[in-house]
């Protein structure tokens, strides 16, 4: 008997863990959508939001996603990037600022994408070209003149001009 007690059990195998891989966007990401898709002035109740997300990314969402949501919700609160008004949640004005930022960048990428296009096509016509090329030279050969004539720029210009 004290043989058999002696004896060690061998610990299972373990199963190989699978990394969790998410394929839809970050919470928040897809939390600053939905307010903005949902344009409402008071803020939005946290179920309109997970309706909202529910409605693009369903394949890709988890069964538990409504309470990581609601979990990311709250974090997002602490950490001042949304406003609890009552019991619906709004962008607050810094996360406006940068979404509106980042959307300025995002035309001036696809303006700039645009221009190299039509520039090559050569679409713009030779006469609107140098029209505007005149414009910038009119602009640039404007002097400044002095706020006062007791300065020294304006008594450098008062001796050229009575000198001529």
């Amino acid at each position: 008997m004290a043989e058999e007690k002696i004896l060690k059990k061998t610990p299972a195998a373990k199963k190989p863990r699978k990394p969790k891989t998410t394929t839809h966007p970050p919470y928040f990401q897809m939390i600053k959508e939905a307010l903005m898709a949902l344009k409402e002035k008071n803020g939005s109740s946290p179920y309109a939001i997970a309706k909202k997300i529910e409605e693009k990314h369903k394949s890709l969402l988890p069964e538990s996603f409504r309470k990581i949501l609601s979990l990311q919700l709250k974090n997002s609160v602490t950490k001042g990037k949304l406003v609890k008004i009552r019991a619906s949640y709004k962008l607050s004005d810094t996360t406006k600022m940068t979404t509106r930022q980042q959307d300025k960048k995002n035309k001036r990428q696809e303006d700039k994408e645009i221009t190299k296009r039509t520039r090559s096509s050569s679409t713009r016509s030779k006469k609107s070209m140098s029209v505007n090329k005149q414009e910038k030279m009119r602009k640039a050969k404007k002097a400044r003149q002095p706020k006062s004539i007791k300065s020294s720029a304006g008594k450098k210009k008062a001796m050229k001009a009575s000198a001529a």
